[in-house]
């Protein structure tokens, strides 16, 4: 094979053999990764995904390769929360494969190299900034308090709400314990839970899980076992991907339902008949009839032996059959010699 190869002057990326060759990674996460590689500092700041839509990288395609990046150390992500409270995703990537522990050595760098040098770089997307210093002192709020978690959080909010610290118990409220779930539900629970183990897109927080648990524990107790519901939700998942781990579990649950077992049909039992006298030879005995007979049991087998000695006497009696050829030539007549 011949190679013909210019070496570009401008406007290219160093790219390692270790990424160009590695055998565990597809061409759409090695030509994602070697993009945003070679990205101006001030593109780096975008999300991953909206890298891959421009390179034309979507759905399915776009999960396989990040997920490859992720399991081969490439890709690292975390979930950080800002000064004012909001939460954003941290995406770590690098050109060769780090260990979650040297990841968070180099996230730990970058922080603190903004911490000596601040306004080295523009925040990332989703990361709060920080502003200026407001002129004045600090002075409190003129009117109310603070609004409760449900009134200040707004629909489309970042950040989750804030918990209540184990412990401490608010007044006038009373913390009651949940009562068990049925035998049922709870298994169809644990089957939705589990989902993430086989299939990635179809995680579910717990919450999600107990809303659906009610469909779960009706496959149950129509008769399907926890392992065959577990693969009727995995398999043939579409080829864009699952959007919606919820809406897809609960169109599934609800339109693959298998219909209600039939219940079997009472037979009442035989009564028994009534005793009667047998006809065979002997002392008047009584039994009870099955199907009509006239004859006991013992009875019965002894007729039964006669009537075949009687059957194989005939038998006997009986010439020899002719042997084939007799028989040939009494249907065809004497044979005639030609002339």
């Amino acid at each position: 094979m011949l190679r013909h190869a210019i070496a570009p002057s401008r406007r290219y990326t160093k790219a390692s053999h270790d990424v160009v060759r590695h055998p565990r990674l597809t061409s759409d996460a090695k030509i994602l990764l070697l993009y945003v590689q070679g990205l101006p500092d001030e593109l780096a700041d975008m999300p991953l995904g909206e890298h891959a839509r421009k390179l034309g990288i979507t759905g399915r395609a776009y999960q396989k390769a990040k997920e490859l990046l992720v399991v081969n150390g490439f890709l690292h992500e975390r979930r950080e929360q800002g000064v004012r409270g909001l939460w954003a995703t941290a995406q770590l990537l690098s050109n060769v494969s780090l260990t979650p522990a040297e990841a968070a050595a180099v996230r730990q760098g970058r922080a603190s190299e903004a911490a000596v040098c601040p306004g080295a770089r523009e925040p990332a997307v989703g990361e709060p900034a920080v502003g200026e210093p407001a002129v004045g002192g600090p002075a409190g709020r003129v009117v109310g308090g603070q609004l409760p978690v449900d009134e200040e959080r707004e629909k489309n909010s970042p950040h989750p709400p804030s918990e209540a610290k184990p412990g401490t118990r608010q007044e006038g409220t009373k913390q009651e314990p949940e009562a068990p779930l049925p035998p049922h539900v709870a298994e169809g629970e644990r089957v939705l839970l589990s989902l993430r183990h086989a299939r990635r897109e179809l995680y579910l927080g717990v919450k999600e899980a107990r809303a659906l648990a009610a469909l779960a524990a009706e496959w149950l107790r129509r008769g399907v076992t926890a392992a065959q519901l577990r693969r009727v939700l995995t398999s043939e998942l579409p080829d864009g991907g699952v959007r919606s781990a919820v809406g897809f579990l609960r169109y599934r649950l609800v339109h693959k339902l298998p219909e209600e077992p039939q219940s079997e049909a009472y037979a009442p039992k035989p009564t028994a008949t009534a005793m009667i006298p047998c006809a065979g030879p002997g002392d008047e005995h009584l039994f009870r009839p099955l199907r009509g007979e006239e004859l006991c049991g013992p009875c019965g087998r002894a007729e039964a032996r006669r009537f075949w000695l009687r059957q194989r006497e005939l038998a006997e009696e009986q010439p020899d059959p002719l042997p084939w050829r007799e028989r040939f030539a009494v249907v065809n007549g004497p044979r005639t010699e030609p002339c």
